[in-house]
């Protein structure tokens, strides 16, 4: 088999056989020309005979005229371009006048337009003929058996039966096959005119089964010979005595239909042009390119793809997305060998998806090996191409970082993004050092705000909070307040009165270091006029409370007083009827008011308090030490001396 190959490349650089090559083409183009009688004799390279204009209007494929009951699929047309190539192909023109007039109405011919336009002149059989034997001699790839049986059709329903046979005779050379709407549209037009002896061949023809599947079928055959042993003369001489007409259809399929064999199926796809069989076009090459895109063919794989943008071809995205996909889901994925196949692909028109992007650089991090250079290639062949970075591309692969234990490697790949063009939102910054916080990585995450700052992007107020609370989640109460300090110290005191303080206290409370949170907020408050959240005051003085540190609580209730804030009295009233003296409850109450003492409510609720508790001696204390007017008043007096004890008792109450 190696053998044979080199044979088959030493004859690829002879030009003794490029030449022949050359010359068979040439020759074999005009056999199939000529096969077909009626494109002889009406072809534009003779005078045409004058033609009574067809429309005088840009043709309707809808109207009755250009559209009859059948099968076969609606064709998706340009009206207006119908009308016109009518009209130009309708008038006596030799070649030259038939290309000036196409190009001076900007007319291009595409695969759908040939249908489309053929379909649109079924009731015009002479100017369709003209057309396809145009589009036959100038662009014959334009033609596929699409529009091979669309001009079948034409031809059978317009009672051109010679011509129809002949069209059928070249259509099965070509391993064109006759769709089942042309068969039955024509076979009712051969009943019609009473051609049995026509209707009856047609029949046999479809009930033969060499219609529709004929590529199919040539196609087994070729590749049963090419299965049976190795590539020899004897092989490619049985292989012609097939006597296929190798199109691009055909070659494609028996390419695809050799993927377990690639050698093979390489082999035939250079041995089918040099043998002057076919010209191998963009479809055929991306085909062999699906078929050696693997691990064991990669030498021949870029040999194909190279050749193929050499000779003006391009990739095509199906043949892309497979190969990217067999790349990557091998076990030890060809890392380098899928970037180099991105590179390629870019620099085509087809270029790929923002997604294989991203998946090529999550692959990359996750590797055995953090290969930066490689990122950073991918990076600039994206972005090279016009193409912008996007928050979810770093967050995907961040994640991807952070699965294989990498999470510390994520300032070089920002960095790497950033010299990209890439502008992170305040969001993702955020995201970034939260996550870098929650894991402790303290360095890093200096290193992250340096990064920014570096690059002339201020961290702002969300990238520094998320970290705070980042370290506070993971219990890092040290690095956290470092951090705020920092904060403070670069974006302002007016900045942290939010939820990142609230974050710090919360920590702080739930490792049972209150005490120490409350001197850090005392601290910020009292001396660097941080003003925290009501929220965060009510926080601390709860915890402070339930923790029995009554003194530093009544600290915090008077910073919040200080602040502006409704005095917090319920947990403290709570606290002090459970567990206070009565010199406690008269220093909260000489605390929470704005004079030396707050209103008799307020009284009445600590003396309730007690009551409810069942501390009658400490509240028969604390009344004691309040003022004449509080242990004076009525509703004090009734409360501790109901009427049931008579006003002896008040009196002795009262003067206790």
């Amino acid at each position: 088999m190696r053998h044979q190959w080199q044979r088959l490349l030493r004859l690829r650089s002879s030009p003794h056989v490029l030449s022949q090559h050359s010359s068979y083409s040439q020759v074999n183009s005009q056999s199939n020309l000529h096969s077909f009688s009626l494109f002889h004799t009406h072809t534009l390279h003779q005078k045409l005979p004058t033609l009574p204009p067809i429309f005088n209007y840009p043709l309707n494929p809808r109207t009755p005229i250009s559209r009859s009951l059948s099968s076969e699929p609606e064709i998706e047309s340009k009206d207006s371009g119908h009308g016109v190539i009518a009209e130009i192909f309708s008038k006596a023109r030799d070649e030259i006048d038939v290309r000036k007039e196409l190009e001076l109405n900007n007319v291009e011919f595409t695969r759908d337009m040939v249908l489309s336009v053929l379909k649109s002149l079924e009731s015009s059989p002479d100017v369709a003929r003209r057309v396809f034997d145009w589009v036959l001699v100038n662009e014959g790839e334009r033609l596929r058996s699409k529009s091979y049986n669309q001009m079948l059709c034409v031809l059978g329903v317009n009672g051109a039966v010679e011509d129809f046979w002949e069209m059928v005779s070249v259509m099965k050379k070509k391993g064109y096959g006759v769709s089942r709407w042309v068969h039955d549209r024509v076979l009712k037009k051969f009943v019609e005119d009473g051609l049995e002896s026509d209707a009856e061949k047609l029949r046999n023809v479809f009930a033969s089964g060499s219609v529709d599947g004929s590529v199919g079928k040539a196609c087994q055959r070729v590749c049963k010979i090419v299965r049976e042993g190795v590539w020899s003369d004897d092989v490619e001489r049985q292989i012609r005595e097939l006597n296929v007409v190798f199109t691009g259809c055909l070659v494609k399929m028996v390419v695809q239909n050799l993927k377990t064999e690639p050698t093979k199926a390489l082999i035939f796809f250079r041995w089918v042009e040099e043998a002057g069989l076919f010209k191998h076009d963009q479809e055929t090459y991306n085909a062999v390119a699906r078929v050696l895109g693997r691990k064991d063919c990669l030498d021949r794989f870029w040999k194909v793809v190279g050749e193929m943008r050499s000779k003006g071809y391009e990739l095509e995205s199906k043949t892309y997305v497979k190969g990217f996909a067999r790349f990557m889901r091998k076990q030890k994925a060809l890392i380098e060998d899928s970037v180099d196949f991105y590179e390629f692909a870019m620099a085509g028109t087809n270029k790929p998806k923002r997604k294989c992007c991203t998946i090529l650089l999550k692959k990359i991090v996750v590797g055995k090996e953090l290969d930066m250079g490689l990122f950073s290639r991918v990076v600039r062949i994206y972005t090279e191409s016009g193409n912008a970075l996007t928050d979810s591309m770093l967050d995907e692969v961040l994640k991807s970082l952070n699965s294989v234990g990498r999470l510390g490697e994520c300032n070089k790949v920002f960095k790497v993004m950033e010299e990209g063009g890439f502008v992170a939102s305040g969001s993702l910054k955020g995201n970034i050092a939260f996550t870098l916080g929650r894991a402790g990585k303290e360095d890093d995450a200096n290193d992250f705000i340096n990064i920014l700052l570096e690059a002339g992007s201020d961290p702002g107020y969300k990238a520094w909070s998320s970290l705070i609370v980042g370290y506070c989640v993971a219990g890092h109460l040290e690095k956290a307040s470092d951090c705020f300090q920092k904060m403070i110290k670069r974006e302002g005191v007016a900045s942290a009165a939010s939820g990142c303080f609230d974050s710090i206290v919360n920590a702080y409370c739930t490792k049972s270091r209150a005490t120490d949170v409350c001197r850090f907020l005392s601290d910020w408050v009292s001396r660097r006029q941080l003003k925290p959240r009501q929220t965060t005051y009510k926080l601390l003085i709860s915890k402070l409370l339930s923790q029995g540190e009554f003194a530093d609580a009544l600290h915090i209730l008077g910073l919040m007083k200080s602040d502006g804030f409704p005095p917090y009295i319920d947990p403290f009233i709570k606290h002090v009827s459970k567990h206070g003296t009565g010199d406690d409850a008269i220093a909260f109450l000489k605390m929470m008011a704005s004079k030396k003492f707050p209103s008799t409510v307020v009284f009445l609720q600590v003396f309730e308090a007690y009551f409810k508790a069942g501390r009658h001696s400490e509240a028969q204390d604390c009344l004691s030490r309040c003022p004449g007017y509080i242990r004076n008043h009525a509703d004090v007096l009734n409360l501790f001396c109901p009427n049931k004890f008579g006003e002896g008792a008040a009196t002795n109450v009262v003067a206790a």
